[in-house]
């Protein structure tokens, strides 16, 4: 009977969560003022895909789709190499001020990330980098979160291997590349797919730093979007659709990594 009810909680809970996103792809392929009548089917009469066709032709949604993928990938890998770094260097090397320093960082996670939004934008703004990609890169290069990751989980690398890579003749670089690298996969794994996915559904960032509408990522078109098409609910779902799609896919084919990298982490961190 526990089993029963374990079940029954768990379905009930996988159709709240899922029921918005079956209606948003079932409101997507409706004709034109379908979904707004009372009440609203849940299935269209008559399935079409003007909508999407109406996206990437008058929409160019296509460039849209093209800027979220470069600053997601660009701040993905910058954020994977950067914070390994750090991370690393906070759990395994010795130098002068590293705990005091470690312990300054952690005490920036209470610190909401839009304190600092106003001072990056006018920094980026010296640095002539507003309406660019780098511009909506920076701010995800490098996070005490990300550090504080990679740190547990380095933690857990057995210190008489890096001695014996350094008596071997090894530098810091190969030692980092040929041992630390693969040691942290999972790990890295996990927080590569935390960025991809902050990066590709941030919003308030990109709609601070982008003006033109030429750089716009998906979230900021698809806000846009919503202004100029309110009734047009239909067309709306449908980028909706396009915006989410891409990073379900992701999830759903990384996902055995991320919740390898996430137990491994808890248990060596």
């Amino acid at each position: 009977m526990a089993r029963l009810v374990l079940y029954a909680a768990l379905i009930g809970g996988a159709v709240v969560a899922l029921g918005p996103l079956f209606w948003m792809v079932s409101a997507s392929l409706m004709p034109a003022g379908q979904a707004a009548s009372s009440p609203p089917p849940i299935l269209p009469d008559g399935a079409t895909t003007t909508h999407y066709r109406t996206l990437v032709e008058r929409l160019a949604l296509g460039r849209y789709f093209v800027n979220s993928t470069l600053t997601a990938l660009g701040a993905t890998l910058a954020s994977v190499l950067i914070n390994s770094l750090a991370g690393y260097a906070f759990a395994k090397l010795r130098f002068r001020g590293r705990d005091r320093m470690f312990r300054g960082l952690l005490g920036l996670l209470v610190v909401p990330a839009q304190v600092g939004m106003l001072p990056l934008f006018l920094l980026l703004r010296e640095m002539h980098l507003i309406n660019t990609y780098l511009g909506v890169i920076i701010p995800s290069m490098a996070g005490v979160f990300g550090i504080f990751l990679v740190r547990q989980y380095a933690l857990s690398i057995p210190q008489d291997l890096l001695d014996a890579a350094r008596l071997d003749g090894a530098g810091e670089l190969r030692i980092y590349r040929s041992i630390v690298l693969p040691v942290l996969a999972p790990i890295l794994v996990t927080l590569a797919l935390f960025t991809f996915l902050g990066t590709w559904n941030d919003f308030l960032w990109p709609l601070i730093v982008l003006s033109d509408d030429r750089w716009y990522t998906l979230p900021v078109a698809l806000a846009s979007l919503s202004g100029e098409h309110v009734q047009d609910i239909e067309l709306m779902m449908a980028g909706a659709v396009v915006t989410v799609l891409p990073v379900v896919i992701v999830f759903v084919a990384l996902q055995r990594y991320y919740i390898q990298g996430i137990m491994l982490g808890s248990v060596k961190g």
